[in-house]
């Protein structure tokens, strides 16, 4: 899957060459030719940070760079670079600089550079990533959702779990899934569901969701859950999928599958993560 590399650093390029423009997720996605939930997801996982962070950060260093050259006004700059006034850029000028705008202006300012991406993708340490290929027919999930940001997403969506766990709607859905569907804007929707049963009502409070036949890469988990889970999901973005050379993904969405474990040891916790995929 050479392409995905080119595709991430086409969208790498496309950002650097507008840090004083609008940056939309889907535009930037757009010039990999993934989705801009599967791109976020595989540019944290192959760069470890988020779009966002290195948008800020290339933004930042842009900006330090014209304040020591020339005598521009801090206002000035901060607008050209996305800030809405003064205050909040900065803010976050001293955060990522150590000292403020005007501080960079004097001679022999020690300024931080933040430099553009190159992406590179090689294998290390021959290590194995045990999946499988299934072909599952349609299906329905009912669940309850929220919506999450991929910066934050691998800190929230553990409170998310423990806060219907220990809620009411716990005995209605147990939560044999968590389901990610990209939504097209800067979030995605999850769900905690369950298989749903055509015998049963909707209550107005859950979604039924259901998913078109096709074929699925199953990932097995086997360990503590949370830290597995987001361990196996991290390297399916950053070793599996970048060197697959049979498939590609498919669909806005994924599950994690999770299994009831027949004891009280977390390193017998089982799990399951499935992403659409189809033939390349």
């Amino acid at each position: 899957m050479n392409g995905l590399a080119e595709g991430i650093q086409n969208a790498i390029q496309y950002i650097d060459d507008n840090l004083t423009e609008e940056l939309n997720i889907d535009d930037i996605a757009m010039k990999a030719y993934v989705s801009s939930f599967h791109f976020q997801r595989i540019f944290s996982a192959l760069c470890g940070f988020t779009v966002g962070e290195y948008i800020r950060s290339r933004r930042l260093t842009a900006a330090a760079q014209e304040l020591s050259r020339s005598d521009v006004k801090i206002i000035d700059i901060a607008l050209k670079y996305g800030y809405e006034s003064h205050d909040s850029f900065t803010r976050a000028f001293t955060k990522f600089h150590g000292f403020s705008p005007s501080a960079a202006k004097e001679k022999g300012a020690n300024l931080k550079s933040f430099a553009p991406l190159k992406i590179k993708l090689t294998l290390e340490g021959g290590t194995v990533m045990n999946y499988k290929i299934v072909e599952k027919t349609e299906f329905t999930l009912i669940g309850i959702s929220r919506r999450f940001l991929c910066e934050n997403s691998y800190q929230e969506i553990p409170k998310f779990w423990q806060e219907h766990m220990n809620s009411p709607e716990a005995a209605d859905i147990m939560g044999m899934y968590g389901l990610c569907i990209d939504t097209g804007d800067k979030d995605f929707e999850y769900y905690i569901a369950d298989n749903y049963c055509p015998q049963k009502d909707i209550p107005g409070r859950y979604t039924a969701i259901t998913l078109p036949a096709g074929t699925w890469a199953v990932f097995p988990c086997r360990g503590p859950m949370v830290e597995t889970l987001q361990s196996t999901n991290t390297r399916i973005w950053k070793e599996w999928l970048p060197n697959c050379r049979e498939y590609k993904l498919a669909g806005n969405y994924n599950i994690e599958a999770y299994f009831e474990s027949t004891n009280d040891d977390p390193d017998d916790d089982y799990c399951e993560i499935w992403i659409p995929v189809e033939r390349i």
